[in-house]
């Protein structure tokens, strides 16, 4: 049946006349499913319809679902298929990713449509996909030309073998098959990964006013390995700590895995950049200026897919980029267009996500969680304290309910405290770190109104943290304190930021800190969250700038090049640091630099410039640029303040050579060829021994043992590029009383458990061998999602694939 065929079969509908309010068009294109919606569409004179739509594939079939109905739902559904293709074809079989020191075969299938035999020749070319260079040398590709022969309405297949190099970090190919009446081609970019770790370590420096000091990167100083090699080694200086929290937002911005605190964290910080970027005209000028530099983003940068790989599993690549494409790409995040859509997603998506009782979960389908609910109100409280507006995008409902569900959390954890107490003991210690989180919460929204009962439990729990904050961990103090002060208990408050100050340590190299502030699996264990609470603390208690300010020592020591270890522990920095970080035009003579021997005068280097309204500048030296002697910085300031600075330095090291502290966590991972015999499903294990070929089905096995329980672990299982997945859902699942999220990437499959109890699982899931060589399977990785300290990782394989 043609279109107008079912439209003029519509009861009511003659030519020349309104269709529809809504008329839809279905469209199957192989196995996925795209919906056009036409409103009010009418025929022409002759009763004919038209729509235009494309597709990506070369050779498909089209299957049409049409729907069309009147406003008086008068409604018609019809089906039609099509096909289209071309006489000659070319299909690659490219991997979705390759890995350094692999070799690998990359086929192509060439159709043959036409009605007479072909013959011709392929061509593979690689091209580097950031310097657009060709590198069929380096991949030993110059044997690139294959002749094939096929016969009509047939089939062939040509192939090349690859070797993947170390110095390559994406690849552009492209297939090209030419006969003498037709031809055909097909491009694409796939990204290098290393095999390797990256590890950054870092030197914080600051120096007070007229004052010189020498800083040394020991670890660089002494390095001896011979199988360590130099990725980067970055210098920034800045007389204003606030501007290193604007550096952090990007991170924020773009990290991959979309759990609900990460997609506040995304919030989070288009709303920072916001208020930023509109907070003074010299600071938005500093933006502008970078945003129309003439450095263009590159084809890399315009597949979000791609991109999005990159970021996660070779962040470094984008290191490689020049510093003025960096700036630009940050001038981008902060550009208002871009901010109001990236915070119109993300507060879709949070109140997509939250869940009818106004709590959200970790990953969507999971159960509800009081701690990331806690910590995403809390983040919207410290958005409010820093005067950041969230109007706009509609988020006063999802914090009343969020504060909703979370008031009758409290109510129910101090029911459940009196169900197990006697009325004597009441005045005993009752005092949980989750009631406190939750008055800290609590504390910034005083205009939501509070229940009675809420009223008469806070004010219990009010009395309990006045008797007992001294048995408390250094984070609950912090948050005790705050809460205290902001409910007129200002005498207690003032004794614990006095008694916090008696026990910290404050000294030259370290800032001021506390010997007690050590990671723990703990959420009210974390380092860098405590001392950002600290801040917090004494700058809204005590306000004595000379602590904040060597407390900020500590807190950027632990900064890496753009970020802290987590989302989580880098917002809560960011909002620290942006407590103090009003002073934006505080420009101040440039200071001066040495590394190694020598002098980085910004002044006097054309590549190197001193932000207007900032006075930050940085400088870096890629992979042989850097050498030993560079361990040593000295910095000078010769007026008035502190200027604060950082030494990041990154290299690649073997797994083996990088050590991890002790942990709860241990993995073991295994592979087995998988085949069906007439007894059954039968399982052989795969060692390098192994030949695999192409088509086999491959069952991975995870073993993770846990030792105590566990919050919110993030365990990574790499895969080879040979391999493909077949369970490409991502999805919520349920395993032996075990809760996760599982997510399938392109390059790894991803596991994330609110919870881990004590004991032994067993992960499995099955891949399909889809090219043939020899491949790194990489490693399983696990770590705690939020104190990335605690992590361990299983032992590498290298597995073959035959022809």
């Amino acid at each position: 049946m043609e279109v107008e065929e079912l439209l003029n079969t519509l009861p009511g509908v003659n030519n020349n006349q309104e269709i529809a309010d809504f008329s839809k068009v279905k469209i199957r294109t192989n196995l996925q499913e795209t919906a056009f919606f036409f409103p009010q569409l009418k025929t022409d004179k002759a009763g004919d319809i038209s729509f235009s739509f494309t597709t990506p594939e070369a050779l498909t079939r089209w299957k049409l679902q049409l729907l069309a109905h009147t406003k008086e739902l008068n409604s018609k559904v019809t089906s039609l298929e099509t096909v289209t293709q071309k006489e000659l074809m070319v299909v690659p079989n490219a991997p979705r990713f390759l890995r350094e020191g692999d070799e690998i075969t990359i086929s192509s299938k060439i159709s043959n449509l036409s009605d007479t035999p072909l013959t011709g020749q392929a061509v593979l070319q690689l091209t580097d996909a950031i310097t657009r260079e060709s590198i069929d040398i380096a991949l030993d590709n110059s044997d690139n030309v294959k002749n094939f022969s096929v016969s009509e309405k047939n089939n062939t297949q040509v192939s090349w073998q690859l070797k993947i190099p170390f110095n390559v970090q994406a690849v552009e190919y492209k297939v090209i098959a030419k006969t003498a009446t037709f031809s055909d081609g097909e491009q694409n970019i796939v990204p290098v990964l290393s095999n390797r770790m990256l590890v950054t370590e870092t030197l914080p420096m600051w120096v007070r006013s007229n004052e010189t000091k020498t800083f040394s990167l020991d670890k660089l100083a002494s390095n001896t390995s011979t199988t360590l090699k130099h990725h980067k080694l970055t210098l920034e200086v800045t007389s204003n700590p606030a501007w290193y929290a604007v550096q952090a937002l990007p991170y924020l911005m773009e990290y991959p895995y979309e759990c609900n605190e990460q997609t506040f964290s995304r919030y989070y910080a288009n709303s920072l950049a916001s208020h930023i970027a509109n907070s003074n005209p010299r600071i938005k000028a500093v933006f502008d200026q970078w945003a129309n530099s003439d450095a263009l983003l590159s084809n890399l940068e315009k597949n979000e897919e791609l991109k999005s790989l990159l970021i996660q599993e070779t962040p470094w690549l984008r290191d490689a980029q020049s510093e003025t494409e960096q700036k630009k790409r940050i001038a981008l995040l902060f550009d208002l267009n871009v901010m109001q859509h990236s915070l119109s997603d993300a507060a879709a998506k949070l109140r997509q996500n939250q869940m009818n009782n106004g709590a959200w979960p970790w990953f969507n389908g999971g159960n509800e969680s009081r701690y990331i609910t806690q910590h995403i109100a809390s983040g919207f409280g410290h958005l409010k304290k820093l005067g950041v507006s969230t109007e706009a995008y509609q988020t006063d409902k999802m914090i009343r309910n969020a504060v909703k569900f979370l008031d009758a959390e409290f109510v129910e954890e101090y029911n459940r405290m009196l169900k197990y107490t006697a009325k004597e003991a009441l005045n005993k210690d009752h005092l949980s770190p989750m009631q406190t989180q939750y008055l800290y919460m609590r504390s910034f929204f005083p205009e939501i109104k509070e229940s009675e009962k809420v009223a008469a439990i806070r004010t219990y729990y009010l009395e309990q943290m006045e008797t007992y904050w001294t048995s408390r961990t250094l984070y609950t103090k912090g948050m005790i304190a705050l809460v205290l002060h902001r409910n007129g208990k200002n005498a207690t408050a003032i004794k614990i930021t006095k008694a916090l100050e008696e026990n910290s340590i404050t000294s030259e190299k370290l800032g001021m800190y506390w010997k007690s502030n050590t990671p723990s699996w703990y959420w009210y264990q974390a380092p860098v969250e405590t001392q950002a609470l600290m801040i917090e603390v004494f700058s809204e208690i005590e306000k004595d700038i000379e602590i904040i300010d060597n407390l900020k020592i500590w807190l950027l020591k632990s900064k890496q090049t753009n970020q802290w270890s987590t989302t989580k522990s880098t917002s809560e920095a960011v909002y620290a640091l942006l407590l103090q970080g009003t002073d934006w035009l505080s420009v101040r003579e440039a200071v001066e630099v040495k590394v190694g021997n020598n002098t980085i005068d910004p002044s006097k280097m054309d590549d190197v410039k001193v932000e207007a309204g900032t006075g930050y500048f940085k400088t870096s030296w890629n992979g042989a640029e850097v050498k030993e002697d560079m361990a040593t910085v000295t910095i000078r300031k010769k007026d008035e303040g502190i200027a604060w600075g950082g030494l990041y330095w990154q290299y690649f090291e073997d797994l083996d050579k990088i050590t991890s502290a002790e942990t709860p966590l241990k993995l073991k991972k295994k592979l087995f060829l998988k085949s069906n015999t007439n007894t059954g499903e039968e399982l052989s294990e795969i060692t390098e021994a192994t030949t695999l070929n192409v088509g086999h089905l491959v069952r991975v096995r995870i073993e993770l043992r846990v030792d105590r329980e566990m919050d919110f672990v993030h365990m990574k299982d790499m895969r080879a590029a040979g391999l493909e997945p077949i369970d490409f859902i991502s999805r919520y699942k349920w395993q032996d009383g075990l809760g996760y999220y599982q997510a399938t990437k392109d390059a790894s499959t991803n596991f994330f458990f609110d919870t881990l109890n004590k004991g032994i699982y067993v992960f499995e899931y099955d891949l399909r061998v889809n090219n043939a060589g020899t491949f790194s399977n990489g490693i399983t990785t696990i770590q705690s999602m939020y104190s990335p300290e605690f992590s361990s990782h299983s032992e590498g394989l290298r597995i073959k694939v035959a022809e």
